[in-house]
């Protein structure tokens, strides 16, 4: 899960970037990096941390033009080495910058074709990279001095039939324009959209509909499955589909925890669907217990606030927030390292021990994955006084790796994996714990657009939509992914800011 946005204007989009990627922060902690043109030449400043952490007020003064794009990103399977840091740069043809969210599960296949066939050196691990330069690669072959949008779109359709997996791309060719694209199921999410000025209309490209609504742009749609969206430096939009086939199958982990509520994702609304959860879960609740003696839900802030609030007024319970979250510690599901995410649980919620104290609660979160956390609370609500603690999760257990760009580890970390929902109530040490059904899930997200047929739902079923990954892909994704092996690669890197026509 990372965030990318991209702006084509007709003034300094640099502040505009930061604002949206600051809106986007929740995608990725990790690293993030801005790009701009200006009369053919680029500007860039990357690092590793927070938004806010990255850019001072000389970076920004820096990074001039009217066009640009951004990143901010979270590690996966990679190190967070800010030599990964994104937007990546190839200068031939035409130097291209390039932002990536999502997974190539053929990468290793690729790069070294890419360098056999294709004479393109990859200096990272990263397979952003690598789609960028198979991007570039594509364009340079067609061999025009001034690229046309028909070119443009072409090379897109070409990045379909090599690439496999997920990817949302927003890639900038100098001193022509920006390109949005989609890979051809659709599963991680990109936008645009439109804001009007006196000097004309300027366009966005983004992960969420949220960073356009809070930049003032209107959302126009989503780029479809396959699609690729092109705005020229002089503000010309164009859309073309590019891959045969194409079939909408967005990641339904969007829904219960990636994305901000307040976004509208392929005509869902998030908040709306997180609403349907909690009632689908009160209902199972009544089904399978009807009897209950639960006296308060109390959410884990902050994903799970409005499944929480719903399954409580369907419940007819008390809704009570138990716990007070500190605002400047991070995510804890996409810390890269599991002694991190340990370390943060108890410095980022405290108990208020008046909702607890000698009641039977329902805690409610969004999901349950490794299982570290949610034990931790529950310890936690046990040392406030609850009698009894039971355990609710919006989202089906979590049994498989994701493969498409979401840090869910090696399934041997999974507390899910292989256990049974008593077994795995036994180790979190809870009184009682329930999860939602994989249907009614599903449910929650078709009914905001019936039209959508399919979601990926691997991490809760283990079949990917994609169709290329077997025994062996999933074996080398747990020997990278796992930890230990994660930790093993981190680096101790403090990039400085890197000036592509001024460098420091």
């Amino acid at each position: 899960m990372c965030g990318i946005v991209g702006i084509v204007g007709y003034s300094n989009v640099n502040q505009t970037l930061y604002d949206a990627l600051t809106v986007l922060q929740h995608r990725g902690q990790d690293a993030a990096g801005i790009v701009t043109c200006d009369e053919g030449k680029l500007y860039l400043r990357k690092n590793n941390g927070m938004v806010r952490d990255v850019f001072r007020a000389s970076h920004m003064r820096r990074l001039v033009g009217n066009m640009g794009i951004g990143h901010v990103r979270y590690p996966t399977a990679g190190s967070s080495s800010s030599a990964e840091a994104q937007p990546f740069y190839v200068n031939s043809p035409y130097g291209i910058t390039l932002a990536h969210n999502g997974n190539l599960t053929n990468a290793l296949d690729i790069a070294e074709g890419l360098f056999k066939s294709d004479l393109r050196h990859l200096n990272t691990n990263s397979d952003s990279e690598v789609l960028l330069n198979i991007f570039a690669h594509e364009l340079q072959v067609l061999g025009k001095l001034t690229p046309s949008e028909d070119d443009i779109f072409t090379a897109v359709s070409a990045v379909h039939r090599r690439c496999k997996g997920a990817y949302s791309v927003v890639a900038m060719i100098t001193g022509y324009g920006i390109v949005g694209f989609r890979d051809p199921h659709g599963i991680r999410p990109v936008c645009f959209g439109e804001r009007q000025t006196k000097k004309g209309t300027e366009y966005m490209i983004a992960s969420e509909s949220v960073a356009l609504q809070a930049m003032g742009f209107q959302l126009v749609r989503d780029i479809e499955p396959g699609e690729a969206v092109y705005i020229s430096q002089d503000g010309k939009l164009s859309t073309r589909q590019c891959a045969k086939n194409p079939k909408t199958s967005p990641c339904i982990f969007e829904h219960v925890y990636l994305a901000r509520p307040d976004s509208i994702m392929d005509g869902i609304s998030v908040y709306k669907a997180r609403l349907r959860m909690g009632d689908k879960l009160a209902d199972k609740i009544t089904r399978v217990w009807p009897d209950h003696d639960i006296d308060v839900v109390v959410p884990i802030p902050d994903t799970s606030r409005t499944s929480a609030l719903q399954l409580a007024n369907t419940l007819g319970v008390k809704y009570r927030e138990g716990f007070i979250k500190n605002r400047y510690i991070g995510r804890t599901f996409i810390m890269p390292g599991q002694s991190e995410r340990k370390k943060s649980v108890r410095q980022k919620l405290n108990a208020i021990g008046l909702e607890f104290q000698g009641k039977n609660v329902l805690l409610v979160d969004d999901s349950i994955v490794r299982g570290t956390t949610c034990s931790q609370i529950i310890e936690m609500a046990r040392d406030a006084g609850a009698k009894k603690v039971y355990f609710a999760s919006a989202a089906p257990a979590v049994r498989y790796p994701n493969v498409y760009g979401i840090d869910m580890p090696s399934a041997e970390e999974l507390i899910a994996h292989n256990r049974t929902v008593e077994e795995i109530q036994e180790v979190i040490g809870a009184d009682w714990l329930v999860y939602q059904d994989l249907q009614d899930l599903v449910d929650t997200a078709k009914e905001g657009n019936p039209a959508i047929d399919t979601f990926d739902c691997s991490v809760f079923n283990g079949e990917y939509v994609t169709g290329d990954i077997d025994k062996a892909y999933l074996a080398g994704l747990e020997a990278r992914r796992n930890d230990m092996a994660k930790n093993g690669k981190l680096e101790d890197v403090d990039e400085e800011a890197i000036d592509l026509h001024n460098p420091q």
